[in-house]
Order: structure tokens, then C-alpha cells, then sequence
């Protein structure tokens, strides 16, 4: 099959969900500790069907849902995650620091780092947007996905175009994508022209504001349209940010408010397009 053939009819439970879609950022790194099962769950039970969360692996070849590169941040652990093998990164501690109000309150509860097929075994009902983190591993990934049958249940991105190009070539062009940072830039300069580019990524996923501009504007989103992609913009907190972008159309919010962000989607009702 040709490649613009297969992007042309392909779905995903994205592209099969009532829209707008609300898409919780590491589950949420403002009411739970970010990249949890603690998180994930409290973002599913306020009626969230799609998770973002980021991908590391281990010394070992675990997958696991894990932003930074280096353990210190978000646990009680030390050093790159690629240093450590999975049965030292299972007991760290993800709770560690999670503070509001400084009060620490997750420390010590059993939260922990889980697996990207522990979370996907959880939530069987729910898509999840993959953000590739590292180089070196975009084979295992679409290799992971393939074997259990989880192809049309993701989003795979990365902040490195080259790595989108190598996890594309590893999955025959057959597990959804997001933009790169090059493939955004060039997309977003042809919208202003009113002309589409040829790309095998499925969503384009703008930040809420770059260089003091919002690039997900109604221009960008009708092109986008025309040839079956949607624009999600991401991490939008403030209501009245994700108002004006719901008015303009996109498609999906990433939000560290899932919350928010539900109620607020409840209230206007789903797209009529």
C-alpha cells in the first residue's frame, strides 16, 4: 500500500472519538505525581479517554512511563533512567516529590514508576499519545506496540524529527505519528499560504504559544481538515486559554487540568462537525 494511501484511510480511536478530545498530561503533574498509575487513574475516573505520557527505557529494555532522563526530580532515585535496571527504578519512590503546599503528601504511599504496558494493560479503553524521549529505542517501541495489538491505540511523538523518521520506518508506517519540530514549523509556514504539505504524521501538536504567537489558528486547523489530521495544542491550564482554542476548533487539549478541562467540555457539548 502507498504511504499517502494508508494516512488517507487509516483511523485510530482518535479519529473514532466524539471530539474535542481531553488529554491528560502525564495523567496531571498538578493534582497527582506525574507519569503514575495514581495519576492515570485519577485523570480516567474524571471521565478522561486519552493519557499523554513519556517513554524511557531501561538498562534492561523495560519501557517505562518516565518524562526526565535522570531519576532525581520526580523520585527518591539518582542518575539516568537508562542506567538503572528495571528492579532498581520498580522500588523508587514517584511520590517523593510531589508537593503541594510543600506538605509532600504521596511520599511513602507506594507510588511508583510504572511500565508503559502496565499502564496500557490498566486502561485497556483508553489512547494514549507516546512522547519518545530518547534515541535508540524507536524499534522496541513499534515492536512492543505491534505484539500486543495496541497499533491503533497511540500517538507517537517526539521533540526529534530524526527519531519520528526511524520509529515511522520501524512500524511501516502503520502507528500514528505526530509532527517534529521541523515538519511543525514547515506545516505551520505553508497554513499561511492556505496550502497543505504531504506528511505521514497524523496530528500535529502545537505548544500553546511559541515566540509569543499562537500557531494553532483557524488557517492551520483548515488545512489540517482537508487532509484528515488534527491539531491538539499543548499544556493548556488557564480555562479561558482552553475556551478560545475550543472556539477556534482544534481538535484535542493536552492539560495538566483534566478536570477543568472535562467540565468545561461537558458544558459546551461535543463538535457538531
Amino acid at each position: 500500500m502507498r504511504l499517502e494511501a494508508y494516512f488517507l484511510y487509516a483511523r485510530t480511536m482518535f479519529w473514532e472519538s466524539d471530539l474535542p478530545l481531553a488529554i491528560a498530561h502525564r495523567g496531571s503533574r498538578l493534582l497527582w505525581p506525574e507519569n503514575t498509575m495514581m495519576a492515570f487513574q485519577g485523570a480516567v475516573d474524571l471521565g478522561i479517554r486519552f493519557l499523554e505520557t513519556d517513554v524511557h527505557r531501561t538498562a534492561d529494555g523495560v519501557l517505562v512511563c518516565f518524562h526526565d532522563d535522570s531519576l532525581h526530580r520526580t523520585t527518591d532515585g539518582i542518575g539516568p533512567v537508562r542506567d538503572h535496571m528495571w528492579s532498581e527504578i520498580r522500588d523508587r519512590d514517584a511520590g517523593f516529590w510531589f508537593a503541594p503546599h510543600q506538605g509532600f503528601p504521596e511520599r511513602g504511599r507506594r507510588v511508583t514508576v510504572p511500565t508503559l504496558q502496565e499502564a496500557m494493560e490498566a486502561f485497556p479503553g483508553v489512547g494514549f499519545v507516546l512522547d519518545l524521549k530518547e534515541t535508540g529505542f524507536e524499534r522496541e517501541l513499534a515492536g512492543f506496540l505491534k505484539k500486543h495489538g495496541w497499533q491503533d491505540r497511540v500517538i507517537v511523538g517526539s521533540f526529534s524529527d530524526r527519531r519520528l523518521r526511524t520509529f515511522r520506518k520501524a512500524s511501516d508506517y502503520q502507528i500514528a505519528t505526530s509532527a517534529g519540530p521541523a515538519e511543525s514549523i514547515a506545516i505551520f509556514a505553508a497554513s499561511r499560504r492556505g496550502r497543505t504539505l504531504k506528511t505521514p504524521a497524523r496530528a500535529l501538536q502545537f505548544p500553546e504559544e511559541f515566540m509569543f504567537r499562537t500557531l494553532a489558528d483557524r488557517s492551520l486547523i483548515e488545512v489540517s481538515e482537508a487532509v484528515d489530521r488534527q491539531v491538539h495544542v499543548w499544556t493548556v491550564n488557564d480555562p479561558s486559554a482552553m475556551s478560545a482554542f475550543l472556539d477556534t476548533g482544534v481538535h484535542g487539549i493536552i492539560t495538566d487540568r483534566p478536570d477543568v478541562l472535562v467540565d468545561l467540555i461537558e458544558a459546551r457539548g461535543p463538535r457538531s462537525d
